[in-house]
């Protein structure tokens, strides 16, 4: 609290009464309330992105996925694997994909159906629309060199790297998430962008690195 006493006061120089206003400004009422900038407190963080954004154009896989029917419909696995036999996977429907086009490319078990392939085609948000396929035998992938990452702007604990993570692993189409190297990795379905910038606001650029499974083709 911030008081002044004025009864009995002399009359001060110019400079003396100056120093006394500035005083009696800053002290404000007794009420307890004090002045605050309001531009000296962060903005609140953006609410974590609640779809799955979808792709303006073709996009291809990241390398060889799983495609996978159990008796129903086809499936797209872009996350893990179960190592069983068959194996158990789960994903996005695949609109227009055929068995009898890729004749002797996957393997069954009673009425389940699976191989691997790099698939391209149109992503709308939920439903992946197949194009092409190249299946496994005769996939070439072209070599890619070790990934590098950013520097991140913020650094952090391995607990609170480990906490970030759970949190990122929520985000829509979330494939897993992991902290490594001072960073946060977490895999996508799809980014358009979009859930990168919301993770650069939310916890500093280069802290979460957002990898898509589904890559826009180059143009």
């Amino acid at each position: 609290m911030c008081r002044a006493r004025l009864t009995g006061m002399k009359r001060l120089p110019a400079v003396g009464a100056l120093f006394l206003a500035a005083i009696l400004v800053a002290c404000g009422s007794d009420d307890g309330s004090t002045a605050v900038d309001p531009g000296g407190h962060p903005s609140p963080p953006a609410a974590m992105p609640t779809d799955v954004p979808a792709a303006p154009g073709v996009v291809d896989t990241r390398g060889l996925v799983t495609v996978m029917d159990a008796g129903g419909s086809p499936e797209l696995c872009l996350g893990p694997v179960a190592e069983s036999y068959p194996p158990q996977c789960s994903g996005p429907p695949i609109d227009g994909w055929d068995w009898s086009d890729h004749k002797q490319m996957y393997e069954s078990q009673g009425s389940v159906r699976w191989g691997q392939f790099m698939v391209s085609g149109t992503w709308d948000g939920t439903t992946f629309g197949f194009e092409n396929a190249v299946p496994g035998p005769l996939y070439d992938p072209m070599p890619t060199p070790e990934p590098t990452y950013p520097a991140p702007s913020v650094e952090h604990s391995r607990a609170e790297l480990e906490q970030i993570a759970e949190e990122v692993g929520t985000l829509p189409g979330a494939q897993g998430a992991y902290a490594d190297r001072g960073h946060v990795l977490v895999d996508v379905t799809y980014d358009d962008g979009s859930l990168q910038d919301w993770a650069d606001e939310t916890y500093g650029d280069g802290v979460v690195v957002v990898s898509p499974m589904l890559l826009d083709r180059a143009v």
